[in-house]
């Protein structure tokens, strides 16, 4: 079974490259983010055509989830539901089970900068994830959380540590929570087969960033113990960053037995 995060960055924009990739790497189940679609325009057909069903939670130019399965798609539910009874006001998590994996697609907030409301926004944001894995899941569960966190997990995640010093993405509270993850029970499914620095998965537009390696590792797949184990490969495919509009991000692959 093969489990792909991939912010797209405008899925309209990157239909082409998406379907293209479906097909050479033939992945189970596809999560997207940053598809910046309404439902109403989301091409399930397309999808369709290609032997996948498809669920998609979106709110326009902005933000977007989707999850994309051969194996398929059941129990589907956009948001959180951790006991608060207020929505998201964004459309940044998606959940399906899709081949008996209990999995969602997740776009976490950005943060903008410490002193932003949007990182105390993405502070609460990641709380929240925690109450719903707790109120709905098990760690004993067959279960994968993947997507675009804005969390580069530690410091061989970041090419210029130094340089990132009280910012977001690389911020102890940051970090903290997603610590708080793992202490509940799922692993970095990535670092579980890469231990070595240098390995990204965002490479800003400007500056030449990819070209000069200079990025982070920041979409993530993790897993329960059950799906770590299973997990026998990961990788990043750098190729799908190359050529003509890419997104700024590229797919991140587990491989399970």
């Amino acid at each position: 079974m093969r489990i792909v995060t991939w912010n797209v960055n405008s899925l309209a924009v990157r239909m082409e490259r998406v379907t293209e990739w479906i097909e050479l790497f033939s992945p189970d189940v596809l999560c997207l983010q940053e598809t910046k679609l309404g439902n109403d325009a989301f091409a399930h057909d397309v999808f369709e055509e290609l032997g996948y069903e498809s669920a998609h939670h979106g709110q326009g130019q902005w933000n977007g989830v989707a999850i994309i399965s051969k194996v398929g798609l059941d129990d589907v539910r956009p948001d959180f539901d951790d006991g608060r009874g207020e929505p998201d006001p964004d459309a940044r998590i998606l959940w399906a089970t899709c081949g008996g994996v209990r999995i969602a697609s997740c776009y976490v907030p950005n943060g903008r900068s410490l002193d932003d409301d949007h990182y105390t926004y993405k502070l609460d944001w990641l709380d929240r994830l925690a109450a719903d894995l707790d109120t709905n899941t098990s760690p004993a569960d067959d279960l994968c959380i993947v997507g675009d966190f804005n969390i580069a997990p530690d410091d061989r995640d970041v090419y210029d540590p130094a340089g990132m010093i009280d910012m977001t993405h690389t911020s102890q509270a940051e970090r903290d929570k997603l610590a708080n993850l793992a202490d509940w029970g799922i692993t970095d499914l990535f670092r579980q087969h890469h231990d070595e620095a240098g390995l990204y998965s965002w490479w800003d537009y400007r500056n030449g960033d990819f070209h000069k390696r200079r990025g982070m590792r920041i979409d993530l797949l993790l897993g329960s113990a059950s799906v770590a184990d299973r997990t026998h490969r990961t990788f990043v495919d750098r190729n799908a960053r190359k050529g003509k509009q890419p997104s700024d991000h590229a797919p991140v692959v587990a491989d399970l037995r």
